[in-house]
């Protein structure tokens, strides 16, 4: 329990101190590239059927932090689960293969909610920022899930509670107890969920920025404490802890510049199998003639081979759905998810020939490469075998620079709209109040 007070601790001291100025230029702008994505996704989020109806159902009051692409300014509390719902609505967010899971999409609304409502400065905001992914990352690589327990919204708080301490100005104890309180409510929440297609798996990131924005304001009221408890919750409870990856190359590793983006709206997981449907496709497949599919993996994606869906989520969480969808139309935007075409009976007929399968030779090569083998078998020709190391977009693999995430957003989004999030994005940090560049994003 000591060496985990005590890293926190140096979290803690190490956040508070941070100074926009002082952060390497690569790190910078990556952070810029993940507001940018993540600003984008998150309109594209927040521009459909369900997270509008959810936003109504909410009925969210007057305040000063904008709903992004909602059309309204609201409560900072609002904002946060709000916004951080709209990202994940399309399994478009940046991801950290190292961590696990989602860093950005745990803090990144609490932190800019908060500094809409603050009036913040450029540059103390995107610290916050960096603050927030850093430490969510971090505690990404700290945390072992027990088998079947889905990475949201349990060690990201711990980084939503550090950006918006940051944010809050609080000294080196304070930003660690509210890192220690953040990790004191998680949500157990179980990957049976996501299989589902149930969309409380959206809402988890949600209550992950609101319980972070909690921990910070517990914090400056001097109400929380840094006494060990990611070991006995995250870890006792939720599955393994070790401490040390929270100060490892603190200061001089960066994750943020470690991630990955997404081209395809669905499960991380499913992407090295669509990236190898689509190489396959390139080359000419007459898909009647397909009578097998055979999807080699890794372990972490073992659980993704169901055949049938009966909703978006549940589809963006099959890789049959994915790799079918990728062959028959040639991508796996958003639209092939809609309820007009999740069905089309080409995508379930050729799902219906997907095999999933582990392969060990894959497995050893976690948790640096995320790799798939995909191996099509069609009558009257050869089997034809693609194997690809990463999805497209991950930092190791045909990484995204601005222009890539540029031309993504622009199949999804209007121009306006995208030139709007890239302003925003890209001059946040020299802003010298965050508020109205915040605000624009509720208009668009």
């Amino acid at each position: 329990m000591s060496s985990t007070v005590e890293a926190v601790a140096r979290l803690g001291a190490w956040g508070a101190g941070l100074r926009w100025a002082d952060v390497p230029d690569a790190a910078r702008d990556r952070l810029a590239l993940v507001l940018l994505d993540s600003l984008g996704v998150t309109v594209v989020g927040a521009r459909q059927a369900e997270q509008r109806a959810l936003a109504r159902a909410w009925r969210p009051g007057p305040g000063p932090a904008p709903l992004v692409g909602g059309g309204t300014t609201t409560t900072v509390e609002a904002a946060a689960w709000l916004n951080a719902t709209a990202m994940a609505r399309l399994e478009l967010d940046e991801g950290h293969k190292y961590a696990r899971g989602h860093p950005a999409a745990h803090g990144l609304p609490a932190v800019l909610a908060l500094a809409a409502d603050l009036g913040a400065p450029g540059p103390e905001t995107a610290a916050a920022l960096l603050v927030a992914y850093e430490v969510a990352a971090r505690f990404g690589r700290a945390t072992t899930l027990r088998a079947g327990a889905h990475p949201h919204g349990s060690w990201g708080v711990a980084g939503a509670a550090a950006g918006c301490a940051r944010l809050l100005g609080l000294p080196a104890d304070g930003v660690a107890a509210a890192i220690d309180a953040g990790t004191g409510l998680p949500v157990a929440g179980h990957f049976a969920s996501a299989l589902d297609g149930n969309p409380v798996r959206d809402a988890w990131l949600g209550a992950s920025n609101l319980s972070g924005l909690s921990a910070a304001r517990m914090a400056a009221a001097g109400v929380a404490r840094n006494t060990g408890t990611p070991a006995v919750s995250l870890g006792d409870v939720l599955g393994r802890f070790d401490p040390a990856p929270l100060t490892d190359g603190l200061g001089t590793r960066w994750d943020v510049r470690l991630g990955y983006f997404k081209r395809h709206a669905a499960c991380s997981f499913t992407h090295p199998a669509a990236d190898a449907a689509l190489l396959v496709r390139a080359d000419g497949l007459d898909l009647d003639a397909v009578e097998e599919i055979l999807v080699e993996t890794h372990s972490l994606a073992a659980g993704l081979g169901r055949t049938t869906w009966d909703s978006r989520l549940a589809a963006l969480f099959s890789t049959p759905f994915v790799v079918a969808a990728a062959l028959v139309h040639g991508t796996v935007d958003p639209a092939v998810s809609a309820a007009d075409r999740r069905d089309d009976p080409r995508v379930r007929a050729l799902a219906a020939r997907v095999v999933l399968r582990v392969a060990p030779d894959l497995d050893a090569r976690l948790p640096d490469e995320r790799a798939a083998r995909v191996t099509v078998r069609a009558a009257g020709a050869p089997s034809r075998v693609v194997e690809v190391p990463n999805p497209v977009g991950d930092a190791a693999h045909h990484p995204m620079a601005e222009g890539d995430v540029l031309a993504l957003l622009g199949r999804l989004l209007d121009a306006d709209t995208v030139r709007t999030v890239h302003a925003v994005a890209t001059g946040l940090a020299e802003s010298a109040d965050v508020a109205p560049d915040l605000r624009r994003l509720a208009e668009i």
